[in-house]
């Protein structure tokens, strides 16, 4: 017999391998990859391996991407903000939808009404991206609209190529994915504890604030950070609803590694950009547990 026959922990071993050495290969050797160049220096086509904090200097000195200046933020906060209110929106736009299918649809239409929600997204991001410029776009669909209606006189320059348009066009990117955590929480809520609070006198209102909502956090947790973390990383958006000099985190270490040939610098700053990412994330979900369990 061999050992796969007489050891279990070699079978396990075996199930594990092949996973785990896929994760190392995709996960954890690029990120050592980009740990070990930011340490390093580039001067035109010459990388020197010479272990330097020169890279994390130049992020932490300068007004460009960390402190800013009188006039302006720092790339780096500018994009936490983005990506902070994004998630706002989102989940407060999510949740009446996630609330709406799980109280109020008949359950054998629930999965239609759950298909309906998905539909948009079947479609290329870049496309959806796109459709907003036609949207937002001085002579697009909202600025037409208001114009006939009467409501204006001239189309609003406000509404494209700033950080409004890249808060709805993420807002819009990611509500499918807020949604369904949600939808997930609110359907495991026993329906007796809500039929409890109403007999004991509490109202529709007070029986949600005080049963429903408390009890649908995780579900809001998930999609905080479902949505958090993959918007400061997000590229396309704000290079194509920014428009002309206009940058966030992503397009800045875009341009460091593709066009100022800097893959040290740009190295650095993802390093940077995972750390505050990671810092933000980890006190809001320490905050939610702390939360928690002072309602426990």
């Amino acid at each position: 017999m061999g050992i796969f026959d007489t050891s279990p922990r070699a079978r396990a071993a075996a199930l594990v391998a092949p996973p785990f050495a896929y994760a190392l290969l995709l996960l954890a050797v690029p990120l050592i990859s980009i740990v070990l160049i930011s340490f390093w220096t580039q001067t035109g086509l010459t990388l020197s391996r010479v272990f330097t904090l020169d890279n994390y200097r130049e992020i932490f000195s300068g007004p460009i991407y960390i402190w800013g200046n009188q006039n302006r933020w720092g790339v780096l906060p500018l994009s936490l903000f983005v990506s902070a209110t994004v998630t706002l929106v989102t989940v407060l736009l999510a949740y009446p939808v996630a609330y709406f299918v799980s109280f109020h649809v008949a359950p054998q239409r629930k999965s239609l009404w759950l298909f309906l929600i998905t539909i948009p997204f079947w479609t290329s991001y870049l496309i959806r991206v796109f459709l907003w410029k036609v949207i937002l776009g001085y002579n697009g669909v909202v600025n037409t609209g208001l114009i006939e209606l009467g409501l204006i006189q001239e189309p609003l320059d406000f509404l494209l190529y700033n950080l409004n348009s890249v808060i709805i066009t993420l807002s819009h990117a990611y509500a499918v994915f807020a949604i369904l955590p949600i939808y997930v929480a609110l359907e495991k809520i026993d329906r007796s504890l809500l039929e409890a609070a109403q007999d004991l006198g509490e109202n529709r209102f007070t029986t949600f604030v005080r049963v429903t909502l408390p009890l649908s956090v995780p579900g809001i947790v998930g999609s905080v950070l479902i949505v958090f973390i993959p918007t400061i990383g997000d590229y396309v958006t704000p290079e194509l609803m920014l428009g002309a000099g206009g940058r966030l985190i992503s397009n800045v270490i875009q341009t460091q590694f593709l066009q100022l040939n800097n893959w040290p610098l740009g190295a650095a700053l993802s390093i940077i950009t995972m750390l505050a990412v990671g810092v933000v994330s980890l006190v809001f979900i320490l905050l939610n547990q702390r939360w928690l369990r002072g309602r426990g």
